[in-house]
């Protein structure tokens, strides 16, 4: 099934059930979206971006820090058939520029904070860009591009029902760069189904789960292990920031059963609660239930500590095998 099939029918089957909750403790700010909510703005997104020509096969660069536009938006590009390109939110504007150039995209959808780099490399892309989407506040926006906000308030919450099969090519995502230029990676609307039930089944997440976001959504990894969630239309939690009293009071608070952490930040939990700056009795956790971490190597020091820490966890690393330990 493709995943915009599984939003559709977890609209359908959840329809008034939280879809995603977005945390922003810096702004004191909690907004939320249902499962209605995020197929219906996915639908006006496809809408929109139809409206102004394109079509299956175009390609779509997909700016944003995590924010709760980021899925609906990724959905809308698949569902008129184009390829959704999200960009590292790390790349200069000479590597974003290159990537654009690499992709062949049509359309770019960015965010407040990367006016200025694509101010820089907006000359040199020149008409081969037809449509420069902005999410983000009015006072802001660049006069080269449309309102994200205005632009989907004028159209029907309907899919454009754009034909698709499940090798059909559906993104382009591009590796760190990190010995070299960004590598392009393209796969297919079967690539995304896969990873719904490998993830399902690694983490076994039911409809009563509730993961807990906090590593950037561009990457396939974050994105794809709430793909386990997506699939029994369980919520989700998008966090924004790091720090350790923000992610205990985001599990605590919103009842939080996995979380996916890196290396530092699982490293400044158990630093935190070791200096006492954080008390585990300060916070309701006994629903954490799965803490998973990799995209890095993970020391063995750290896995036997968090175990003696959450005793109850079960944990899980992806990327790195752990033996010995």
């Amino acid at each position: 099934m493709l995943i915009t099939e599984i939003l559709a029918r977890n609209a359908r089957m959840y329809r008034d059930e939280i879809a995603l909750i977005e945390r922003d403790p810096q702004k004191n700010r909690r907004t939320t979206l249902t499962w209605k909510g995020v197929d219906d703005q996915a639908n006006q997104v496809a809408q929109a971006l139809t409206r102004r020509g394109i079509r299956k096969g175009d390609r779509v660069v997909h700016l944003l820090m995590n924010c709760m536009e980021w899925l609906p938006i990724y959905f809308g590009i698949l569902r008129t058939g184009a390829w959704a390109v999200p960009l590292n939110f790390r790349f200069v504007a000479k590597t974003i520029g290159n990537c654009v150039k690499t992709s062949g995209a049509k359309c770019v959808i960015f965010g407040e904070e990367f006016i200025e780099r694509i101010d820089t490399i907006r000359p040199d892309l020149g008409p081969a860009i037809g449509t420069y989407i902005f999410v983000g506040p009015e006072n802001i926006r660049p006069s080269y591009a449309l309102s994200y906000a205005d632009l989907i308030a004028d159209e029907a919450p309907e899919d454009p029902e754009v034909p698709l099969k499940l090798d059909d090519d559906a993104a382009l995502y591009f590796t760190s760069g990190t010995t070299g230029m960004p590598k392009a990676v393209l796969i297919n609307h079967r690539n995304l189904e896969s990873a719904c039930y490998i993830e399902n089944r690694h983490h076994h997440q039911t409809h009563r789960d509730n993961f807990l976001l906090i590593p950037p959504l561009y990457h396939t990894g974050a994105k794809m292990h709430w793909f386990g969630n997506l699939i029994v239309g369980a919520k989700a939690v998008i966090l924004k920031g790091i720090e350790p009293r923000w992610i205990l009071e985001a599990v605590s608070e919103e009842s939080v059963t996995v979380v996916w952490l890196l290396v530092p930040w699982a490293l400044d939990i158990l630093f935190a609660l070791e200096s006492g700056d954080l008390r585990l009795d300060n916070y309701q956790l006994d629903q954490w239930r799965l803490m998973h971490i990799g995209a890095q190597p993970v020391p063995p020091s750290l896995v036997r500590e968090w175990r003696k820490t959450f005793p109850n966890h079960q944990y899980d690393t992806n990327y790195l095998s752990l033996i010995h330990i």
